[in-house]
């Protein structure tokens, strides 16, 4: 590993506490990032900071210190149930990330407590523990950090306890907004004392994260730390050390080229980015048939309870493959990661950054490998110019072999393999649709038959955007999907019941039906009778009329 570094910890103007630089000589971090050295000094002098930096680059450290010594100078002791400090992260992963990174520097300070609230978990249980244990520290994603400010019934009055609040960290700021947080965040800071230190910390500085400065921060320092040996004009944003490659090939063609790629780094750890939450389900079943002897884990937003023990696990291995959607692409430190590849481009050219950060991190190496369609190589052009972000390219793996046909076999063989791969589809279309670069990633130029045989699917799904277009280029399966079984009899012996079901109430309408239709016929016999009827007495009447006066002429 080659250390990026700026100068030790003992030569910052105002000395650490002892026991945090104990903590950080244990945590192997001997030399400062140009990052922590440009803030934490600003921040321990009262300055408000607005960090812009490259992923990967050390924030975390450059918030964690200015807190504890911060509170640690503080005058007055905090008690129990006396909020110092709030660190705000998008992601509940990068939540429990900077939790277990603070917890390394408070466990030399037991007069601290830290709390970590996040989505998952049952929020009775967080105010519980803040009661019992208190929280003079919290980590928290803005969601729950806002349901907290309204457990006041609950017992827990949060809008008093952060009062002695002192700092307020918004970590990973840009993202927080990219993910519809801004609504949260500005009723949390409704709640926050006017008199405290802010960080803003972010990878890029949008005009988003401008208008969150302006709202949340007090004459600021604005910081901008480059890559050493980067020239000041340019604004490269992903770290030196990363080799980011690209790959051209069909869609049908980039599930072998996958697979390979897999299969020839066993050894190594990789992050693999998906457009969707449904892509990830279906690839993630998908790879752990086709790549033996490997530990392979799927993580995605829609994951409610086990997202937080997949993330945990997969940290500790020294080898594996985590399928993933852009949940894991901001801020999240997973050690060692060899490979970041990007089956799926992101919506977003800021996203792209993202995701290759997750390697490379810290003075590390790593590499980073992006699939794309013939359609979409001017994708590599633009991230150059749009974010300064170059590109080689990895040429196309010989030999791969064809496995799409044992992935139909899957299909076939498993109605829950066939499902999910429709779902996938579709999903990844109406992805595409929204693409933000949409010069580039058209849906329009987009080949579907390829796509679907990318897929393996067994036949074109009902879609919008697929109405009235035909694909002689795609061979469905000679087979009525319908007839498909699921691999678990419990979930088939359920769809039996629901098809059953269906039938009869089919059955049952129909019969419904012809009743109304012989009601009707009767209804309107009946008038035909009485039109009828009313027709003969009219002419009686008529034939009376005569009568009557034939006779009185006659008189």
């Amino acid at each position: 590993m080659e250390h990026v570094t700026e100068g030790s910890w003992e030569s910052l103007p105002t000395q650490l506490h002892p026991q945090v630089l104990g903590a950080l000589g244990q945590l192997g971090f001997p030399h400062m990032t140009p990052v922590q050295s440009a803030t934490i000094p600003l921040f321990m002098k009262n300055k408000d900071v607005a960090a812009e930096a490259v992923t990967g680059s050390g924030k975390t450290l450059a918030f964690v210190i200015p807190i504890l010594e911060i509170l640690l100078r503080r005058e007055e002791k905090l008690k129990k149930n006396q909020v110092g400090a709030i660190i705000i992260t998008p992601t509940r992963e990068l939540a429990i990330q900077v939790d277990e990174v603070l917890a390394h520097f408070t466990k030399s300070f037991p007069q601290f407590s830290q709390i970590l609230w996040i989505g998952g978990r049952n929020p009775a249980d967080d105010v519980s523990r803040f009661k019992e244990q208190g929280g003079n520290i919290i980590v928290a994603t803005p969601g729950r950090l806002e349901d907290m400010f309204r457990r006041k019934v609950e017992g827990l009055d949060l809008a008093s306890c952060v009062k002695s609040l002192e700092v307020l960290v918004l970590d990973e700021a840009d993202r927080l907004l990219d993910m519809g947080f801004e609504a949260s965040i500005n009723t949390i800071l409704e709640f926050l004392p006017k008199q405290r230190r802010t960080g803003l910390f972010s990878a890029t500085q949008t005009q988003e994260v401008e208008s969150l400065v302006r709202a949340g921060l007090r004459n600021p320092v604005r910081i901008s730390v480059k890559e050493k040996g980067v020239a000041a004009s340019s604004t490269q944003k992903t770290p030196s050390r990363l080799e980011n490659y690209y790959m051209v090939c069909k869609a049908d063609e980039k599930f072998n080229q996958l697979v390979h790629f897999l299969r020839n780094h066993k050894q190594e750890k990789h992050l693999i980015f998906f457009s969707t939450c449904a892509c990830v389900e279906y690839y993630g079943k998908a790879l752990e048939a086709l790549v033996k002897s490997v530990k392979i884990m799927c993580i995605h937003g829609k994951m409610k309870h086990k997202r937080n023990k997949i993330f945990m696990e997969f940290r500790k291995l020294q080898s594996g493959i985590l399928v993933c959607t852009d949940v894991m692409a901001r801020g999240i430190d997973i050690p060692e990661v060899n490979w970041v590849l990007q089956y799926d481009p992101p919506s977003s050219a800021s996203a792209f950054v993202h995701r290759c950060g997750r390697t490379a991190r810290i003075g590390h190496g790593g590499s980073a490998l992006v699939f794309l369609l013939p359609m979409e190589e001017s994708y590599v052009t633009f991230l150059e110019i749009n974010q300064k972000c170059p590109l080689q390219e990895m040429k196309l793996q010989k030999n791969t072999g064809d496995l799409l046909p044992k992935l139909k076999s899957m299909a076939l063989a498993d109605r829950a393999v066939f499902e999910k791969g429709m779902k996938a589809f579709v999903s990844y279309v109406q992805a595409y649709a929204k693409h933000e670069c949409n010069l580039i990633f058209r849906l329009k130029d987009l080949d579907f038959a390829s796509l679907a045989r990318g897929f393996a699917l067994l036949r074109m799904p009902k879609m919008p955007e697929l109405r009235g277009r035909q694909f002689p280029d795609f061979v469905p399966a000679d087979v009525d999907t319908n007839n498909i079984p699921f691999k678990d009899k419990i979930r088939e012996k359920q769809r039996q019941k629901l098809l059953e079901r269906q039938r009869k109430e089919k059955r049952e309408n129909e019969g419904r039906k012809n009743i109304k239709n012989k009601a009707w016929s009767k209804q309107k016999a009946k008038k035909e009778k009485k039109k009828r009827m009313n027709e003969k007495r009219k002419r009686e009447e008529v034939h009376f009329l005569l009568l009557e006066y034939s006779a009185e002429k006659s008189e």
